[in-house]
């Protein structure tokens, strides 16, 4: 499990003018990205992802539009789950940790 923690270095207004462009490479990693959050104040997002490795995390990230265009930068954080609310487990690793 990754959690991508990204930063705009644009102001929202041109980071915004990518949004719809960003939203589309979202739904192109649906089956990866588990979900998005914009933060508060709107500085950055966040985004959980699942991935065989951080190496295709980045590879991920370097398509984002915001990312390719220079609006935002990204720290990825690699966890092993442990424990889910209910409804949410398939989140855990089967081997367990």
């Amino acid at each position: 499990m990754f959690v991508l923690l990204a930063r705009y270095t644009r102001p929202i207004e041109e980071v915004d003018a990518l949004l719809e462009e960003h939203k589309a490479w979202i739904g192109r990693n649906a089956d990866r990205i588990l979900l998005t959050a914009r933060e508060e104040p709107l500085v950055g997002g966040l985004i959980l992802a699942r991935a065989g490795s951080v190496d295709e995390v980045w590879e991920m990230i370097r398509e984002d539009p915001f990312h390719a265009a220079g609006m935002s930068e990204y720290e990825v954080r690699e966890y092993r789950p442990v424990r889910a609310a209910p409804g949410l487990e398939g989140l855990l690793d089967p081997a367990g940790g």
